[in-house]
């Protein structure tokens, strides 16, 4: 007997993930539809067929990969729990969306093609940021820092974390445990003592 065909959903997944290795390894300019259907041994038309080019695929990979880390963080996040424990939360699911599926990460933090539009981290991390923006007014709220400062800070915070992301997607050093939690201390103890009021801040190279 021959090998069981796959079914249109099987191929569509198997050419998802082919094209997905590819795309992390080449970048979007340098990958071929030709690439992607040698990869997973069929001919170029299957992949027309099911996606209409590379574009079309591309794209259909980033907003999976987009959903996928968006979910991962915030199912970890709610409000019967402190914000030292959210922001750890956050931090540790990023680093495990790294850990898991570091082609993912790549596809995600390439530059995106131009004329695909906005989408991709610059998409993802505006969502993350309205999500983080949610908790800061709560903390802000209690803590008497003014609420309109709270996209600011969600936008700085989840830069932040993007950009160690980055750094330790390479490194892997150290555990990431231990990164999330220096993540946290930085964020959390700098919330704490954020001033009502920065106007007032001295800016003053000789004083500490």
């Amino acid at each position: 007997m021959g090998e069981r065909r796959m079914t249109a959903s099987e191929r569509r997944s198997q050419l998802l993930d082919v094209a997905k290795t590819i795309f992390a390894e080449l970048g979007y300019d340098a990958t071929t539809v030709e690439e992607i259907a040698a990869r997973a041994s069929v001919s170029k038309p299957v992949v027309y067929e099911h996606f209409g080019g590379k574009e079309g695929i591309y794209a259909v990979i980033v907003d999976r990969e987009s959903t996928r880390l968006l979910d991962m963080i915030t199912s970890r996040l709610g409000h019967d729990i402190g914000a030292r424990a959210q922001i750890h939360a956050s931090a540790l699911a990023f680093l495990d969306y790294i850990e898991v599926d570091p082609a993912g990460f790549r596809v995600l933090t390439r530059d995106s093609p131009a004329g695909l539009g906005a989408g991709g981290m610059a998409s993802l991390l505006g969502d993350v940021a309205a999500k983080a923006e949610e908790v800061l007014r709560g903390f802000f709220a209690e803590s008497g820092v003014a609420l309109d400062s709270a996209p600011l800070y969600a936008h700085a915070l989840v830069g932040m974390v993007v950009n160690v992301g980055r750094w330790w997607s390479e490194t892997r050093v150290p555990d990431k445990d231990l990164v999330a939690r220096h993540l946290t201390a930085l964020v959390y103890y700098g919330l704490e003592r954020l001033p009502r009021e920065p106007t007032r801040l001295h800016i003053d190279s000789a004083r500490p």
